[in-house]
């Protein structure tokens, strides 16, 4: 079976930046282990697999560990397939996904998702062991947790620096562990970056469902609802930020790098 797939650098409009995602358009579902199996041989951050279902499409995610609840960048990276490679026309995407039906529409600006805001709590967990995997010099300035930790720092020289253990912050219990701070640039509100070696991502490049805490995290401390975001990873990239009720819209550009055929062994 020969199966075509795209490779889409999101929250960048150009390529080697950004958060790059597999993409493959099918007709229909294949085996969980094959989706699986072709994710751990990407070994991006994201493999994006979507189907036709009447007008919109059933989108899952996979890490090449797992399949994952959320996924921002390679759902932005599924919406610039639709339109820009498949010449897909609607003015709105509907993807059916396992946190929900999300939508996508282009804008002046790119390609704007609409996600579920997302709440934290403050953190009950081992601040110690936390602390120590991150290899953090300073004490945090708050500690949050939802599916992620959340870890506020006092400048965006501490977030850059950071050089955590990633073998003691696998051992933490959660999906990742998001670190922010203030920018310390004039046209950025807060910079960011994600670790998430419990599901096989060391540090990701850019990290869209992680937004859907910074925003109403940023939103509570600066009394806005509206955000420039950076992610400070080596590649990096931006986001535009707007909360609206429950949701927030999360916009950025999208790019592709290539394009090919992947041939998968018969059953």
């Amino acid at each position: 079976m020969i199966l075509s797939f795209f490779q889409i650098d999101a929250f960048s409009s150009v390529p080697f930046s950004g958060n790059p995602a597999a993409v493959y358009p099918l007709q229909h579902w294949l085996p969980d282990a094959q989706l699986q199996a072709i994710a751990m041989e990407h070994q991006l951050a994201e493999t994006a697999f979507f189907v036709p279902s009447g007008s919109a499409y059933e989108l899952r995610w996979f890490s090449p560990e797992t399949e994952v609840d959320l996924c921002g960048h390679a759902t932005l990276a599924a919406a610039h397939v639709l339109y820009n490679e498949l010449g897909v026309q609607r003015e709105l995407l509907q993807f059916y996904t396992r946190s929900g039906t999300l939508t996508v529409q282009q804008t002046d600006d790119g390609l704007m998702m609409d996600f579920p805001l997302i709440p934290l709590e403050k953190f009950t967990g081992d601040q110690q062991a936390l602390t120590a995997a991150l290899g953090l010099e300073h004490t945090p300035v708050s500690i949050w947790q939802a599916d992620d930790i959340l870890v506020e720092l006092s400048s965006q020289t501490q977030v850059a620096e950071l050089e955590p253990n990633m073998q003691a912050l696998a051992q933490i219990p959660t999906r990742g562990v998001i670190v922010t701070a203030l920018s310390a640039s004039s046209d950025t509100d807060f910079v960011s970056r994600f670790f998430g070696p419990r599901v096989g991502v060391n540090e990701d490049a850019v990290t869209g469902s992680a937004h859907t805490k910074l925003a109403p995290f940023w939103a509570e401390k600066l009394g806005k609802t509206t955000f420039k975001a950076k992610q400070i990873s080596k590649r990096g990239g931006q986001l535009s930020l707007a909360i609206k009720g429950e949701r927030v819209f999360i916009t950025g550009q999208a790019v592709r790098f290539s394009r090919g055929e992947s041939t998968l062994p018969n059953a």
